[in-house]
């Protein structure tokens, strides 16, 4: 069983940063990889970023590259988000969430979908204002 939290959302202007952070126990961290979801009311939760267990590999959704960054901390079982340059349309719920049959690796485009990961967190909220 893997419990995640996460922390860091907030209410900011257009153009700020935040770091959103999930912290997981209950599993050994880097044997499985981390991605982190958001989901907007009456859209469908998306892929925002992912990495794998071994951190080597990462991947991110086309809306985010250049502004967003996913890392990990394996010895503090902790991935991060950095949103930098944030927009209105970033305004979402944000999950973390594990998939422990990846292993230490990271799989595309089968990574993207939501069912592919078996833990989640229960999510911070991110609302950027114009």
């Amino acid at each position: 069983q893997v419990q995640l939290v996460e922390s860091g959302g907030g209410l900011v202007q257009a153009g700020a940063s935040l770091r959103l952070s999930c912290a997981a126990s209950g599993r050994t961290f880097s044997n499985y990889a981390m991605a982190w979801f958001r989901q907007a009311p009456g859209k469908e939760r998306e892929l925002v970023a992912a990495i794998s267990g071994s951190g080597i590999d990462t991947d991110y959704a086309d809306s985010v590259k250049g502004r967003f960054t996913i890392s990990r901390d394996n010895a503090k079982s902790t991935v991060y988000l950095q949103m930098n340059s944030l927009k209105p349309e970033d305004t979402a719920e944000y999950y973390c969430a594990a998939a422990p049959k990846y292993g230490r690796r990271w799989y595309a485009p089968a990574g993207y979908i939501p069912k592919e990961y078996d833990y989640w967190g229960h999510g911070t909220q991110v609302t950027v204002s114009s």
